[in-house]
C-alpha cells in the first residue's frame, strides 16, 4: 500500500469553523472575544478568559517567528522535506501565534525573522491554510 500524496484537508469542528470559512475569501482570521475584545488562538467557542462570545477578526498576517522547526522526515504527505513549521507571533498581539510552513530559503529562517502570511489553496477544498514567507520592507 502507497501512503496519499495530498495535503491532509482539514475538519472544521464548532470551535475553528469561523477560521476555516474566513479562509474561503484567502482571508486569516483570529477569534477576538465580543466583550473584553481579547484575541484567542486556538479558537474556543467561549471566550477563555470572561466567558461570552467569539467571533473572528481579519488580522493582517504580518508577525515574526517566534519559534520553528526544520522537519527533515517527511511525516506529512504533500509536504517536500526539508522544510521549516513555524510558529509565528502576529503583530496585533503577541500573544496572537500561528502556525504554519515558512516558504524561502531555509538558512533564512530564525527567531525574530519578520514575515507575512498568504493564504494558499487546501486541495480542491475551497478551504485555504496560511504560509509564511519573509516580509517585505
Amino acid at each position: 500500500m502507497t501512503a496519499p500524496t495530498s495535503t491532509p484537508i482539514p475538519i472544521p469542528d464548532p470551535d475553528s469553523a469561523g477560521f476555516w470559512e474566513a479562509t474561503r475569501s484567502g482571508t486569516l482570521s483570529i477569534a477576538r472575544c465580543t466583550e473584553c475584545r481579547r484575541w484567542q488562538h486556538p479558537p474556543q467557542e467561549l471566550c477563555r478568559y470572561c466567558g461570552s462570545t467569539v467571533a473572528f477578526e481579519p488580522v493582517s498576517g504580518r508577525g515574526e517567528v517566534f519559534s520553528f522547526i526544520l522537519v527533515r522526515q517527511q511525516t506529512v504527505p504533500g509536504h517536500q522535506v526539508p522544510y521549516v513549521v513555524a510558529l509565528v507571533q502576529l503583530e496585533e498581539d503577541p500573544q496572537i501565534r500561528v502556525s504554519g510552513i515558512v516558504q524561502g530559503p531555509i538558512e533564512a529562517v530564525q527567531i525574530g525573522l519578520p514575515v507575512e502570511a498568504r493564504m494558499v489553496p487546501v486541495g480542491e477544498t475551497g478551504l485555504c491554510a496560511p504560509e509564511f514567507v519573509p516580509a517585505r520592507n
